[in-house]
């Protein structure tokens, strides 16, 4: 079993003049540090306009710095936004082949279409032209790597003969993934040919049936690129500490940030059907109760910690919950460290406990 870790660079209110630019650094602290405890991959996003929840809208440039210290650890673009107006298709190859190069054979490329209003809105994307452009783009891509002479003609991308340079270094190409929630992209991935980079806030036994999915489906893939990527990958709050109370005090404002603020990424979700995303209009009204409710009905974190929503706890817990993911059928756990306004010093010593006490368990 593999095990990565997940950087959205966020940072909740009030900010301090250099908290920015710190924030960065620290990340690159902790990546270092997991990489010399065993950790295999780092996955940074791409998100724009979600000032608090995500500063991480250049990966390529934050995952180029990585790639100089660092030297064993998958550095994977996760995810690069394919609808045209987000990026070009031969933007994101030139820039995944120049990341391989510098990482000398290291990125794995993760792809996706945003899920949030204020980033659709924002570049002008049409939620119902974001997944065929998905579609069209990723089938492109491999070929811009692989093709000496490059030349397509879609329904939304129309490119003359092209030499795209330059080549990765990883041949054919780097690894493919598709980034997903819903139980259809699950399938999707598995259709194209791709790793799922299952972003999904459950228990492990409601991601299970997925998971099956998506090795049902990718028995019939038409892969994307030269060849099949069977692997998942399933995202995981952690926080280890010595013991459960201690790991339990530290998280519980954070992982309340967190709740808060996820469940206002998708507000303009309960007023307006976008369509092709009905599963997360479904999940906002879900959620859709004033504040006081919430507190009311939801879990205590010790309780989304015994459902396995969450690794927080001492060694012996983390290693419980990440039990179950592997019992049904995970390949990589993805380990949120940095999340909710968590202390750097605090992240450091729990990627040192869990890389010691926790990750030789499994791998």
């Amino acid at each position: 079993m593999n095990f990565g870790l997940l950087y959205e660079l966020q940072m909740p209110k009030p900010w301090s003049e250099n908290r920015e630019s710190e924030t960065f650094f620290e990340a690159i602290d902790q990546i270092v540090l997991a990489e010399s405890r065993g950790f295999s991959h780092c996955w940074c996003v791409e998100h724009h306009m979600l000032p608090e929840w995500s500063h991480s809208s250049a990966p390529e440039v934050f995952l180029a710095a990585l790639s100089q210290r660092t030297s064993r650890i998958r550095l994977g673009h996760g995810i690069a936004l394919l609808p045209k107006n987000f990026n070009h298709p031969i933007r994101v190859a030139e820039r995944a082949a120049a990341l391989d190069i510098l990482s000398r054979g290291r990125l794995d490329l993760g792809t996706g279409r945003s899920v949030t209003v204020a980033e659709l809105d924002g570049f002008g994307v049409d939620p119902a032209d974001s997944r065929p452009m998905w579609e069209e783009a990723v089938r492109m891509i491999p070929r811009m790597w692989r093709d000496e002479l490059f030349e397509h003609h879609g329904r939304f991308f129309d490119i003359p003969p092209r030499d795209i340079v330059p080549k990765p270094v990883q041949k054919p190409h780097p690894p493919l993934w598709m980034a997903g929630t819903n139980p259809e992209t699950f399938e999707i991935a598995g259709r194209f040919g791709v790793g799922m980079l299952g972003f999904v806030v459950g228990t492990p036994e409601g991601t299970k049936p997925r998971i099956e999915a998506y090795h049902r489906a990718i028995q019939q893939a038409d892969p994307a690129g030269a060849f099949v990527n069977e692997q998942v990958a399933i995202l995981l709050n952690v926080h280890c500490a010595p013991t459960d109370e201690q790991a339990l005090a530290e998280a519980a404002g954070p992982v309340a940030w967190m709740q808060k603020t996820n469940a206002a990424l998708f507000q303009p979700l309960r007023d307006n059907r976008v369509p092709g995303y009905e599963t997360y209009w479904d999940l906002a009204h879900a959620s859709d109760a004033t504040e006081e409710t919430r507190r009311a009905e939801a879990p205590q974190l010790s309780q989304l910690v015994e459902n396995g929503v969450y690794a927080v706890g001492s060694p012996a817990t983390c290693r419980r919950v990440i039990q179950r993911y592997k019992d049904i059928g995970a390949d990589q756990v993805i380990c949120w460290f940095q999340f909710g306004g968590l202390p750097h010093e605090k992240i450091m010593a729990s990627i040192e406990l869990f890389g010691r006490e926790v990750l030789p368990e499994f791998v």
